[in-house]
């Protein structure tokens, strides 16, 4: 059996939780205040993009330990979640897929998007990064369901 690297996953889960705490307390300003103070919006993006690497990381790790989960690309990363039962399937299809692209939006495409845009995934979306912190928690409870162990 292939061990989960508890100092590889925990901490990142830390870090996602804080993360979300900070874009909750953003999501509750206005989008006039959005879009009229840059710093709201910029932390926001910064939060979200940190956030993300932090959700692929985590399961990049898990995948690792895996037979054929090895990937290289986050949407890669987000449809073997759901392929080897990391995370339900349709989970990883109607939610880490599109975080993957989102991803990759903010990291190389970030000037397309906008205030609302940002506004309306931390207003709306933001439970899916808890149901996937979730789900890690419940395997790193129960880590034999895939044949693996901690270390």
């Amino acid at each position: 059996m292939r061990a989960l690297k508890r100092q590889s996953i925990v901490p990142r889960i830390d870090g996602i939780t804080r993360d979300l705490q900070r874009l909750r307390e953003l999501s509750r300003h206005s989008l006039d205040e959005f879009s009229r103070r840059g710093d709201i919006f910029a932390l926001a993006q910064f939060y979200l993009r940190q956030t993300l690497e932090g959700v692929f990381h985590i399961g990049s790790h898990i995948l690792s330990r895996l037979p054929g989960g090895r990937a290289t690309e986050y949407k890669e990363i987000a449809r073997l979640l759901g392929e080897q039962n990391v995370v339900p399937i349709t989970f990883a299809q109607q939610s880490l897929i599109p975080m993957a692209g989102y991803r990759t939006r903010l990291t190389h495409f970030y000037y397309e998007v906008g205030p609302q845009e940002i506004l309306d995934i931390l207003q709306k979306r933001l439970g899916e990064i808890e149901q996937f912190l979730d789900d890690v928690r419940d395997l790193l409870q129960d880590p034999t369901r895939l044949h693996l162990t901690i270390e």
